[in-house]
């Protein structure tokens, strides 16, 4: 591939070394920007740069290893760029974990706080440090990885779609305070994707990993949307679109019901199905219909937008 001349801008990206962030950071490569990769596995992050070098002329590549989860590792990230002289035009915070099981009575809480620390507080003081840094110039772009289940309820998975909920509210509400900038927040919101998420989350078995989208489509709608300066996106197609439809019109109680079978380990359904093939044909005619109702209602938003 022909190597392309800098831009001379640099994109920060949290969470580089695999899935979205990985992806993410190909793009902005292939743009010519200059880079700044975090996460722990360095070793990986050296290998994307040397890859980046190679087959885009990447002019920059820092990498910097850091446990997100820590206590203050946002303040420290900024302050090492800081000392490097280098200023971050845009932050893709990508970084983020999940954690499988029941609340009250089988998820590890040292695990949800370290959950909590990465999603919420690492990503908050990023965007807090860096916008500072944008509204100054007025100029930048911030995208933070939200999810579909930042507005469904995602029982099995409770803490991990607060912590998204949160995300997404932030961006949202950001995107209104800065009105009349040229500093733009962007929320991504995916259905899930095929990365290392669900393994890492003890979930490596559940209904959701057969119904997977391509980080590859995932991070090009986020790119696009970024560098458009849209306040969010849902990557993919109309079946997508219809998922976030009905998270707004769909009672909550039925959305749990659905979202949580989305988590059921494979080998439970198959269980149920043996054992209540009845109820669970009912069940199915129940989401069924209201997965049609969602593509409707997702058409004719579609349309009125485009009769506008």
């Amino acid at each position: 591939m022909e190597n392309r001349k800098g831009t001379g801008k640099t994109a920060l990206i949290t969470g580089a070394s695999s899935g979205i962030g990985q992806e993410l950071a190909k793009l902005f490569a292939q743009d010519g920007y200059n880079l700044v990769l975090v996460a722990r596995s360095v070793e990986t992050l050296h290998r994307l740069a040397e890859v980046f070098e190679l087959n885009y002329g990447t002019e920059q590549v820092t990498v910097i290893e850091k446990d997100l989860s820590e206590e203050d590792a946002a303040r420290d990230v900024y302050e090492q760029v800081q000392a490097k002289g280098i200023t971050v035009d845009v932050l893709v915070n990508d970084a983020g974990v999940g954690l499988h099981g029941k609340f009250a009575t089988e998820t590890d809480w040292e695990a949800e706080k370290s959950m909590v620390n990465l999603n919420v507080l690492t990503t908050t003081l990023l965007t807090k440090l860096y916008l500072r840094d944008m509204v100054a110039r007025n100029e930048g772009r911030v995208l933070n990885l939200a999810s579909l289940v930042s507005i469904t309820p995602f029982p099995l998975m409770a803490v991990y779609a607060a912590t998204k909920a949160y995300v997404n509210s932030l961006t949202q509400s950001l995107v209104n305070e800065l009105k009349g900038t040229n500093v733009t927040v962007t929320a991504l919101m995916p259905n899930a994707t095929d990365t290392d998420f669900f393994n890492k989350a003890g979930a490596a078995d559940v209904v959701a990993t057969d119904m997977v989208d391509d980080p590859v489509m995932v991070a090009k709608d986020g790119y696009e949307a970024l560098m458009s300066g849209k306040p969010k996106v849902v990557p993919g197609g109309l079946v997508n679109k219809a998922y976030e439809v009905m998270a707004y019109v769909a009672p909550q109680e039925t959305m749990a019901g659905m979202m949580r079978y989305t988590l059921t380990p494979k080998h439970e359904i198959a269980q149920k199905v043996r054992e209540q093939r009845p109820t669970i044909w009912a069940v199915g005619l129940g989401l069924a219909a209201v997965a049609v109702s969602g593509i409707f209602l997702a058409t004719r938003h579609r349309q009125a937008a485009l009769a506008e």
